[in-house]
């Protein structure tokens, strides 16, 4: 049986792979609970420094597999929506909370949970096949994965609304303009360039960067006094690593920092 999440492992980097290539990737349960166990175990994986989220084939993910779905709506006792709880809400939470860099190789479409999944990484590499559809209103649903969150605060409230409401592609240039790609490349560049700019962050400041993303999730939400505490919190915890003393000894002596991610 084909697993229907890939892990790869080159050095600090892990690369999960949502592998359903025959299904454009839909999320289906077993994948699901395979990447929400994954990303609970490389929360704590110090062997892990760097993550790259991808999709096998020419699809990032189409998002909630519907055929799936539509079983269970057809099931008198089951609740189909049960799988926001049990497997959205925490891949989520996991993602934006990971405490190292994710990146997202997104090639092709990436649509409803599928484009919400792009958006909870640090970093979206793309390609001119690149398309983000926000679906969910086109399925009679209200957004989940987190999109409600991170999409206002990628492109704008009022974009947010456009793209949540209207349900219409956007293609790589728009995306890339819009903020919701980091980088474009050619199509065949998405992977190897995602993991490699997921190789050089592992390479960088781990610790600091896991603080990054924790104070600019408090200053979201929070007020200047949240943000200011979170500062004086994260700087307490970075200043107490070896790689803040190493780097701020190669930087008087003039040498590049080495930096071993404690």
């Amino acid at each position: 049986m084909t697993e229907p999440l890939l892990v790869d492992r080159t050095d600090a980097v892990v690369t999960l792979t949502l592998n359903r290539p025959t299904a454009m990737n839909s999320l289906d349960v077993a994948l699901k609970e395979a990447l929400r166990d994954t990303l609970a175990g490389l929360e704590t994986d110090r062997s892990c420094r760097a993550v790259v989220l991808a999709g096998a084939g020419d699809s990032f993910s189409a998002g909630q597999d519907l055929r799936e779905h539509v079983q269970i709506l057809q099931s008198p006792t089951a609740n189909p929506l049960d799988t926001v709880r049990a497997h959205y809400n925490p891949i989520a939470a996991r993602l934006a909370n990971l405490p190292k860099p994710v990146v997202a190789a997104v090639r092709g479409m990436a649509a409803g949970a599928g484009a919400s999944l792009a958006f909870l990484a640090d970093f979206r590499i793309g390609g001119p096949k690149t398309k983000f559809l926000m679906a969910f209103a086109g399925v009679g649903l209200a957004a989940d994965t987190g999109a409600s969150w991170t999409l206002p605060r990628l492109v704008g409230h009022a974009k947010a609304v456009e793209m949540l409401m209207l349900a219409e592609p956007v293609g790589a240039e728009e995306a890339c303009r819009l903020g919701l790609l980091t980088r474009l490349v050619e199509d065949e560049a998405v992977l190897p360039t995602a993991q490699e700019l997921a190789a050089r962050l592992a390479a960088g400041p781990t610790v600091a960067y896991g603080a990054i993303k924790r104070q600019l999730s408090i200053a979201d939400a929070g007020t200047l006094a949240d943000a200011l505490a979170a500062e004086a919190q994260a700087q307490a915890i970075c200043g107490a690593t070896a790689d803040h003393r190493a780097a701020t000894e190669a930087f008087v002596d003039k040498r590049r920092p080495t930096f071993a991610g404690h």
